[in-house]
C-alpha cells in the first residue's frame, strides 16, 4: 500500500509539473514558436536533403540499369598520332572474327552484338529527320533489356542475308510518322529502303544525355556492307551469365584480345572494356556520398534549432527564477523543477519535429514537381529526423532545466 501512495504521488506530481509547463509554453506563445522554429527548419532540411539525395541516387541507377543486365562493352583503343590522341574508339582493333571468338570461347557470355553506328537523315512519308543508325545482333534487344511497343527483332537469318530490316526508336517513329504505326512502313538511309519490322519502347535519356528513343537499328552486317562499309567493329555489347561472374568474363575476354591481336607482354591494350557493375558500384558509391553529405548540411541546421532551445530556455530561467523560488518554497522539490524545463524543451522539440517532418515531404513533392527526377522520402529519415530532434530537446534541455532546479529558494526569491 505504501508503495502503491508512493507511486501514485509520484505520477500527481509529474502530472501537475506537465500542467505547468505546457501552460507556461502557451503564455509565451510567439517565443515558443520561435524557438520551435529552428527545429522546424533543421527536421525539414533533414528530411528533404536525405530525400533529394535518395531521388538522385535511385535516378542515376536508373540511368545505369537502363544500359542493360550484367554488361560489358569492348570498345577499341585510342588512336595515337603525332602526339595527338584521337580519342576512345579510333583506333581499328575489334573486328567481327573477335566478336565471334568472344562468344564461342568465353563460357560465361550468354549474347552478344558486334556494334556499328553513324548518323544519317532518314527519309518516310514525306518527312526527313536526322538520327542515330546502329547496326547491331538480334541478342541486342535482350542485353538492353529493351522491349518492343509492336513488332518483331530481326532474326540471325536476316542478319546472315543483310537483310534491309529496321527496328526504330518511338522519337523517330514519332518524328517520320507522326501518330501512324510505324510497324509495315518503309524509310529510306541513304537512298536504300528499309523495312520496318519492329518499335521499340520508349527507355529516354540515356547516361550521356543522348535521347535513347532517337534511333534506328538494322542487323550489323546491313549496315557495315550497305551504310557505314566499316570493316572494323565500332564496339561490342557482351552480356554475361552472372554479375558475379562479370570480372572473371572480363579478365577471360582481355585475355583473348590480347592473344588475337599479338599483343605481347609489357604493350598496352589495343582496347577498352567497360564493365557496367563497376560503373555503377561508383555511381552508387558516389550517390551515397551525396546523400550523407546533404544529411550532414540539414544535420547543421537541426544542431543550430537545439542551440536555440537551450538559449531560449536559459533565458526562460532567467525570468522565471522568482516563480522558481516560489514553487520551491512551497514544496516543489528540485527534481520537479528539472522535469518542469525538460518537458517544456522536450514540447518544444517534437512539436518541431512533428511539424518540420510534415515540411519536409511537402518540400520534397514540390522537389519531385520542377526537378527531373522524384525525391524519395524514406522512412528511415524521416525517424532519424525526428529521433535526433528528440533528443536535442532532452539535451540542450537538460542544463537550463539542472540550472533552474540548482536554484537555491531565498535567492530566487530576492530576485527582481
Amino acid at each position: 500500500m505504501i508503495l502503491i501512495r508512493r507511486l501514485q504521488t509520484v505520477m500527481l506530481r509529474s502530472l501537475l509539473t506537465s500542467m505547468i509547463a505546457l501552460r507556461a509554453l502557451r503564455r509565451n506563445k510567439l517565443r515558443s514558436s520561435l524557438t520551435a522554429l529552428g527545429i522546424i527548419i533543421g527536421v525539414a532540411s533533414v528530411v528533404a536533403m536525405i530525400a533529394v539525395g535518395n531521388g538522385a541516387q535511385a535516378r542515376i541507377e536508373s540511368k545505369v540499369a537502363a544500359l542493360g543486365q550484367n554488361l560489358l562493352t569492348i570498345f577499341a583503343g585510342s588512336r595515337r598520332s603525332g602526339g595527338v590522341n584521337s580519342g576512345l574508339g579510333s583506333a581499328s582493333a575489334i573486328t567481327l572474327a573477335d566478336a565471334n571468338a568472344i562468344r564461342m570461347e568465353v563460357t560465361d557470355v550468354v549474347a552478344i552484338s558486334p556494334e556499328v553506328s553513324t548518323s544519317a537523315q532518314a527519309i518516310a512519308n514525306g518527312r526527313n529527320w536526322s538520327t542515330s543508325v546502329v547496326g547491331e545482333s538480334p541478342d541486342y534487344l535482350k542485353i538492353r533489356d529493351w522491349n518492343l511497343d509492336s513488332g518483331s527483332m530481326f532474326t540471325d537469318r536476316e542478319v546472315r542475308s543483310a537483310a534491309k530490316v529496321a527496328v526504330i526508336g518511338s522519337k523517330t517513329a514519332r518524328e517520320l510518322f507522326g501518330p501512324l504505326d510505324p510497324v509495315g512502313q518503309t524509310l529510306r538511309i541513304k537512298n536504300i529502303p528499309f523495312v520496318i519490322i519492329g518499335l521499340l519502347a520508349s527507355k529516354g535519356a540515356g547516361m550521356g544525355g543522348q535521347n535513347q528513343d532517337d534511333r534506328v537499328i538494322i542487323p550489323f552486317t546491313t549496315a557495315m556492307k550497305r551504310v557505314t562499309g566499316d570493316k572494323y567493329l565500332r564496339s561490342v555489347n557482351v552480356q554475361v551469365v552472372s554479375s558475379e561472374r562479370m570480372e572473371v568474363a572480363q579478365q577471360q575476354i582481355a585475355s583473348l584480345l590480347r592473344q588475337r591481336h599479338h599483343l605481347g607482354a609489357g604493350r598496352d591494350d589495343d582496347f577498352n572494356i567497360f564493365n557496367q557493375k563497376e560503373i555503377a558500384d561508383t555511381v552508387g558509391s558516389i550517390s551515397r556520398i551525396i546523400t550523407l553529405l546533404l544529411g550532414a548540411i540539414g544535420g547543421i541546421s537541426l544542431l543550430v534549432g537545439g542551440i536555440g532551445i537551450m538559449n531560449i530556455m536559459l533565458v526562460s530561467v532567467t525570468e522565471r527564477t522568482r516563480e522558481i523560488g516560489i514553487r520551491i518554497a512551497i514544496g516543489a522539490q528540485p527534481g520537479d523543477i528539472r522535469l518542469q524545463f525538460l518537458i517544456e524543451a522536450i514540447t518544444l522539440s517534437l512539436l518541431g519535429g512533428l511539424i518540420g517532418v510534415l515540411m519536409g515531404v511537402g518540400i520534397s513533392q514540390l522537389i519531385g514537381l520542377v526537378a527531373d527526377f522524384k525525391a524519395i522520402v524514406s522512412t528511415g529519415s524521416i525517424i532519424l529526423a525526428f529521433s535526433v530532434s528528440s533528443a536535442i530537446g532532452i539535451f540542450f534541455g537538460l542544463y537550463p532545466a539542472s540550472k533552474a532546479a540548482a536554484l537555491d529558494p531565498i535567492d530566487a526569491l530576492r530576485y527582481e
